[in-house]
């Protein structure tokens, strides 16, 4: 069994903090999103994973992923030229995939269910295709499925005005080498790309064995600001574990789940998690709230934050209203001018100085 990662695309949803990055390398509580779908991965025993990578962020993606040892891992980097489709995807991965059944997940997912426990029935069922599912309150946004009481999968519906369910596709898809039939006999859909809900369509007209389960847990999409601070709330409340590894003055206070990294200095601060604090950040006179994510080499000062996500090397000084609901690219500078307005809601990309007057 072999797997193969989506990490192409252009992230416009997520701009501008994706005009200068990957958008599967965000962090979500101080980890790429890519990072927790190759761990899962890795968990569920697969070892073999090639990421799909395009030519504006692969090397990116590269640099900060390395060859996969730190994961237990051997990635293969597979170029996707221009974003033709999931199933194009696919078909420029062919020659690393050869003859495997493979798991394709798409990198900027978040999911919570155990990846083994669907490898398990794809096998012992003989099936050419699993696919995942998540009940949605807004199945019209999403490709949606129709099941039988048996789990069959009876039709795929991309984005549908009358949904037949509330089951979204969650991005995670189990195949065997039939797939690869499948792709080579459909076209590409009227925005131009090869689909990959039409593959498993096709399958399904050829009467193979195609079914769906449903997750156990959340799924998580990261593809706006909102779903990735929302993310970011579960991750810390699901999955944080209390860690203080910095140097905390007597005058700081720290309340609930809170993991402060090496090198990192605190002074005068009150800390309520939960939290995580990357390396060799300096804090001084700061109220860091619940649902926070300070990535390293952040610097705050006389700063107040909630729900926020800070991006590598960011420097957030002297303001004096709670920023909240914020995401802040890497290297920004945010720092207030003598008057001062009533609050702050903010998406900054990397490498900005921002004056707030």
């Amino acid at each position: 069994m072999k797997a193969i990662i989506l990490s192409g695309g252009k992230g416009t949803r997520l701009r501008p903090l994706t005009h200068t990055g990957a958008k599967q390398l965000v962090p979500v509580a101080n980890k790429p999103i890519l990072w927790y779908g190759i761990e899962s991965i890795v968990e569920a025993g697969i070892t073999d994973i090639g990421i799909i990578i395009s030519p504006e962020t692969g090397e990116e993606v590269q640099a900060k992923t390395g060859d996969g040892g730190q994961f237990g891992a051997n990635i293969t980097y597979i170029l996707q030229e221009k974003p033709a489709g999931l199933a194009h995807a696919v078909k420029v991965a062919r020659s690393f995939l050869g003859d495997s059944p493979f798991v394709m997940y798409l990198g900027d997912n978040l999911v919570q269910s155990e990846l083994a426990l669907f490898l398990e029935q794809f096998a012992t069922r003989s099936l050419d295709a699993l696919t995942l599912l998540c009940p949605v309150p807004n199945p019209s946004a999403f490709g949606v499925a129709k099941i039988d009481a048996d789990g069959k999968l009876l039709q795929l519906v991309e984005k549908p005005k009358d949904p037949p369910s509330n089951l979204a596709l969650v991005g995670i898809y189990i195949f065997t080498p039939m797939i690869h039939d499948a792709i080579a006999a459909i076209q590409p859909s009227a925005r131009g790309e090869l689909e990959i809900t039409d593959a498993i369509q096709t399958l399904i007209n050829w009467q193979k064995p195609v079914e769906a389960r449903q997750i156990r847990g959340w799924w998580l999409d990261t593809g706006k600001k909102d779903d990735l601070l929302e993310a970011n709330r579960v991750i810390l409340d699901t999955c944080l574990e209390t860690s203080i590894q910095g140097d905390i003055d007597a005058e700081s206070q720290i309340i609930g789940r809170v993991q402060i990294g090496e090198g990192s200095k605190v002074l005068n601060c009150t800390i309520r998690g939960p939290v995580t604090i990357g390396k060799n950040c300096y804090l001084e006179n700061c109220f860091i709230g619940p649902y926070s994510s300070v990535a390293d080499e952040v610097t705050l000062i006389e700063t107040d934050l909630e729900h926020s996500v800070i991006l590598k090397g960011a420097k957030i000084e002297g303001i004096h209203k709670r920023i909240v609901d914020s995401v802040i690219g890497q290297r920004a500078h945010l720092k207030e001018a003598p008057r001062r307005p009533k609050a702050f809601r903010f998406m900054i990309g990397d490498d900005c100085q921002i004056e707030v007057v």
